[in-house]
């Protein structure tokens, strides 16, 4: 699992969840297409809703995956990493990293276009959330 690897997920179409969670599927244990399925619908802060950014959300997944079911042993893991996040990025919030960047709010997709990679934070983001995971 790489930054590189995850930014190439996404940009092949991946969402920010799914880049994320794909990245670290071997690691994990699952198939490529298995983790993409599972993080398909944490995209665009959930759904296209806007909310928890999918590079948080698919970040979730790979924690719960590595660390199991034990509350008390994970929870405290993703707000370590929440908090890594928030220092670099400031927000994990979806509307408010894209604000100011003209992108869609909900609904249709746009089309992934060099522009549309140059007005969104979404690689960097990405990027992000696997350094964390890396050092975590």
């Amino acid at each position: 699992m790489s930054e590189q690897n995850a930014i190439e997920l996404f940009k092949s179409g991946l969402n920010c969840a799914q880049a994320v969670f794909v990245a670290f599927a071997d690691e994990l244990g699952i198939d490529k297409e298995t983790a993409a399925k599972i993080s398909c619908g944490l995209g665009g802060g959930v759904g296209r809703s806007r909310e928890v950014c999918g590079a948080v959300t698919g970040a979730t997944l790979v924690i719960g995956m590595r660390y199991g079911s034990d509350k008390d042993i994970v929870y405290p893991k993703v707000q370590k990493f929440i908090e890594a996040f928030k220092e670099e990025a400031s927000s994990i919030i979806c509307r408010e990293l894209l604000d100011g960047t003209g992108a869609s709010s909900g609904g249709i997709a746009e089309k992934r276009t060099q522009e549309y990679y140059k007005k969104r934070p979404c690689v960097e983001l990405v990027a992000l959330a696997v350094r964390i995971l890396k050092n975590a």
